[in-house]
């Protein structure tokens, strides 16, 4: 079965920093592109930030530049989300998504559909 699991959230202070995690299982993802999405509550899910495959291109949204950064750890199938500076408006519940789209392929930031696996989530909450 494929899937993606996010880990990583919790409560952090404004300007605190969190990493989050991507696992997957049952394919490599090597082979994917991955986005990260978040959704805060009344809101619609808006792309975050994304990595094409075999460790290409990554793209961020402007409200996240700068702050955030997307890496991956092929050998440990995961890859990862380094969330710096976070403000109160970056509360949200943050989602993976996985699409396999073979080597050196760009990654799509706006397009939810282009994602085929998804996580459960999991909840930021950026607080004094």
């Amino acid at each position: 079965q494929l899937q993606v699991v996010e880990s990583g959230g919790g409560l952090v202070q404004p300007g605190g920093s969190l990493r989050l995690s991507c696992a997957a299982s049952g394919f490599t993802l090597d082979y994917a592109a991955i986005g990260w999405f978040r959704q805060a509550p009344g809101k619609e899910r808006e792309g975050v930030s994304c990595i094409g495959s075999s460790g290409g291109s990554t793209n961020y949204a402007d409200s996240v530049k700068g702050r955030f950064t997307n890496s991956r750890n092929n050998a440990e199938n995961t890859v990862y989300l380094q969330m710096n500076s976070l403000k109160p408006e970056d509360t949200a519940v943050y989602y993976c998504a996985a699409v396999l789209v073979g080597l050196f392929r760009p990654c799509k930031l706006t397009e939810r559909t282009a994602y085929h696996y998804w996580g459960p989530g999991t909840q930021v909450t950026v607080s004094s």
